[in-house]
């Protein structure tokens, strides 16, 4: 059974291959990817290490974790399961596409008003959020 690990804080000059030698002193490593920008190619600064065996998964996490890589202090973990039921981006609001993309991208969604170009909602002061949880990557 393969585990797969999670690596932030990782230095911008970090490469696939410096990643899997790092992590090669702990045992096999089936898989190391440094995720990069779709655009422009740079390193989003976060990667995923796979090992086939548990042991030496867990021996990673416990040499690596909040050590110095590349002039960066890296954070090691396993990754998290990713839930694929949901379709990627999904559009905010109750009544999914009305106007503008749920009702608070700039557009009048004619229920909470006129909003101004940063989510302010010009009638009644109300805010809104855009977090990074409102769409889903795909890498």
């Amino acid at each position: 059974m393969s585990v797969k690990l999670f690596v932030g804080s990782l230095s911008w000059g970090t490469d696939n291959e410096s990643l899997r030698q790092r992590f090669e002193e702990f045992g096999q490593v089936e898989d190391a990817v440094v995720i990069r920008d779709r655009e422009t190619g740079r390193s989003r600064g976060f990667g995923f290490v796979t090992y086939s065996n548990p042991e030496e998964a867990d021996a990673a996490i416990a040499g690596l974790n909040e050590q110095e890589f590349d002039g960066r202090t890296i954070k090691v973990d396993r990754a998290s399961q990713r839930d694929n039921s949901s379709g990627g981006f999904r559009p905010r609001g109750r009544g999914g596409f009305r106007g503008s993309f749920g009702g608070g991208y700039g557009g009048n969604n004619n229920r909470d008003g006129p909003r101004d170009y940063n989510g302010d909602n010009q009638r009644e002061g109300q805010r809104e959020s855009y977090g990074r949880s409102d769409y889903n990557d795909r890498y």
